[in-house]
């Protein structure tokens, strides 16, 4: 008689043991594209791409002063608009993929299986960060008497210098910091959700190994040197 199964979850466990001190940086994105593709492939690249326009607006806004664009005729008007339409599209575009996206994991049942606990903590908190930082764009349709570029932008720049300008965040409105708790959330969830893959590169793709493959009518008798270049393939 073989040795008896161990029961599911103490299997589990011991995998689960193994597997940290084996891949302590094994990131992922646990990828559902399998299991459903039609929403995948509308809703990833709206998310994706907003999403790197809405901090390439913010790293423009944060880190370039206001007397650099002065100085190459971008004059405020134009500015304003620039990030008004331009920031509140990749917005727009940023919240309606996360919304296909969560519609595909709700609603495709092998998709909605493996959501993890951390999607589930972190789904929330990212959905409340980006409508309340697309509701404060909006609140810039109408004049408004603070102006972040010499407030909160001259903040920020100051801790890169390592000398805080405190007191150019007094005079920031009541909209700025609401959403302050969320982002602190979403910052400190984020090492432990699928988000962490944001701070990972494919480099290790480029020098893989050879992939190989064979027909499947051939799948015994295939020659040795059927090997391929990376993404590339070709039957035997």
């Amino acid at each position: 008689m073989g040795r008896p199964a161990l029961p599911r979850r103490r299997r589990a466990r011991r995998g689960q043991r193994l597997a940290l001190p084996l891949r302590p940086l094994g990131f992922t994105t646990r990828s559902s594209q399998l299991h459903e593709h039609r929403l995948l492939s509308i809703g990833a690249p709206l998310f994706h791409y907003g999403l790197l326009f809405v901090i390439a607006g913010h790293v423009v806004g944060l880190l370039v002063p206001e007397s650099l664009t002065e100085r190459v005729h971008i004059r405020e008007p134009i500015y304003h608009a620039n990030a008004l339409f331009v920031g509140g599209a990749a917005g727009l575009a940023t919240v309606t993929g996360l919304a296909i996206l969560l519609y595909r994991r709700l609603t495709v049942p092998a998709v909605r299986v493996g959501t993890s606990r951390s999607d589930r903590a972190v789904y929330p908190v990212l959905v409340a960060v980006l409508l309340a930082g697309l509701a404060a764009t909006a609140t810039t349709l109408v004049p408004h008497p603070y102006d972040y570029r010499t407030g909160v932008s001259v903040w920020f720049r100051s801790l890169l210098a390592l000398d805080p300008d405190v007191p150019a965040m007094a005079p920031r409105p009541t909209a700025v910091p609401a959403p302050r708790a969320a982002r602190h959330d979403l910052f400190a969830l984020w090492p432990f959700s699928r988000l962490v893959h944001a701070f990972t590169a494919p480099l290790g793709y480029l020098f893989r190994p050879y992939v190989v493959y064979r027909s499947r009518g051939a799948a015994g008798t295939a020659a040795p040197d059927a090997a391929v270049a990376p993404g590339r393939s070709r039957a035997s």
